[in-house]
């Protein structure tokens, strides 16, 4: 009688683990993959296409940790557009199917809305830096910029972002903010 009940539970975690193909692990997005979504992203959101070809690099510059956030930037001279990508991503669950997936979406800043955005990052931690490090983890500071929220916190000698957008909330890390601020600034000027 045990046999025949720990086949059919076999069975069923098989069924069941079949049913997320569609599931990506969250270091499965990294800057590579959303490099490659983001080229479709730019195509169809950002850049004008016509019948003439228009030349565009899209360099990805970093990926959080967590995997829910990563930044591109982009430049398309013949139309003098550049600027940063947020790319976002997420664990959903359709309550209907029982399904887990991941989700994901861009956010396109301009060049100078992303050099704003970069830079009230970096002056709200320099501006509430006392605050912050006086009791970690439980002094907290929050701001919007355009349609983003973010909220900042010290843990230790670091800090994380938390960048809240739609229905995205995604961790944003002191190593790869700097990185990606440093990348931008290098490459965009």
């Amino acid at each position: 009688m045990k046999y025949p009940l720990l086949i059919c539970l076999l069975f069923s975690m098989l069924y069941v683990n079949a049913q997320k193909s569609g599931y990506y692990e969250a270091k499965e997005f990294s800057k590579d993959v959303s490099l490659f979504k983001a080229k479709t992203f730019l195509t169809h959101q950002v850049l004008e296409t016509s019948g003439n070809s228009a030349q565009f690099e899209a360099i990805p510059l970093a990926a959080a940790s967590s995997g829910e956030l990563t930044t591109l930037l982009y430049k398309c001279d013949s139309q003098n557009k550049e600027g940063l990508i947020l790319g976002f991503y997420g664990n959903y669950w359709d309550t209907t199917s029982g399904a887990s997936y991941q989700g994901y979406a861009f956010k396109n800043l301009p060049k100078e809305k992303a050099y704003e955005f970069l830079d009230k990052i970096e002056l709200e931690i320099k501006r509430n830096e006392g605050f912050l490090k006086n009791n970690n983890d439980n002094n907290n500071i929050v701001f919007e910029y355009d349609d983003l929220k973010v909220m900042i916190w010290t843990t230790g000698a670091s800090y994380l972002i938390r960048v809240y957008w739609n229905s995205f909330d995604s961790t944003w890390e002191k190593v790869s903010f700097q990185r990606s601020k440093r990348r931008f600034e290098k490459i965009i000027k």
